[in-house]
């Protein structure tokens, strides 16, 4: 049975979110303030954890930073009714791998804790360590990226987006494609979170050493060749 952390300050939606998933089988250990659950999250183990931005006491994008800071590498859902591009990049800065914007209907929520545990499970399975193409590496497990020699520091979202065109290089790969790989996210027509981090990306593996290696197709998405 998959346990699961809520800290969630809105009594209500707290409620309604531990009854509905409880129904579906998981464990749930609700929290109303960040300090709360940021002790809990040090000291007992989960298998996610869902928070809210706007908690009292520590807010769930410190509290996300927080546990990340300390190697917690448990997969981590924003609620928020902040639904705007920088507060999403925000979110995924702090070290979140899924963002769920209030209101929402309960089974969407389902299918994002879903696909972070199956991910999850995932990772336990042999995979490649050293991601390679042309000049430019990736070692999974030291988190180190180089091109031509020269170190490139990354955050954990523009490591994630990279891996991703590594697994697939010469291959178009969509919007939607990559948010699901990359941040496990259901992709909204609506918002250019990929291809602001796409632009991220390229700046950092592509500003002064010439030549480009993530190519956009109109209207199709991106493609590393």
């Amino acid at each position: 049975m998959p346990k699961i952390g809520l800290a969630e300050d809105d009594l209500k939606i707290s409620g309604l979110i531990k009854n509905g998933l409880e129904e579906q089988g998981y464990s749930v250990v609700t929290f109303s303030n960040g300090e709360t659950a940021l002790q809990a999250f040090r000291t007992e183990k989960f298998d996610i954890l869902i928070l809210d931005v706007m908690l009292p006491g520590i807010s769930g994008t410190v509290l996300c930073q927080s546990l990340r800071d300390q190697g917690l590498e448990v997969p981590i859902l924003m609620l928020t009714a902040l639904g705007s591009l920088d507060d999403k990049l925000t979110g995924f800065n702090s070290g979140a791998d899924d963002y769920l914007v209030k209101p929402f209907h309960f089974k969407e929520l389902l299918v994002r804790i879903e696909a972070l545990l199956r991910r999850t499970k995932d990772k336990t399975e042999p995979a490649d360590v050293q991601l390679s193409f042309d000049d430019l590496t990736l070692n999974t497990l030291s988190k180190e990226v180089q091109r031509a020699g020269s170190q490139i520091v990354l955050t954990a979202k523009e490591f994630a987006l990279l891996e991703v065109f590594l697994r697939h290089p010469n291959q178009l790969l969509s919007r939607q494609y990559i948010a699901e790989q990359a941040w496990d996210v259901n992709f909204d027509t609506g918002t250019n979170v990929v291809d602001v981090y796409v632009n991220f990306l390229r700046n950092k593996i592509e500003k002064g050493f010439g030549r480009k290696l993530i190519h956009t197709r109109i209207n199709m998405g991106y493609i590393l060749r």
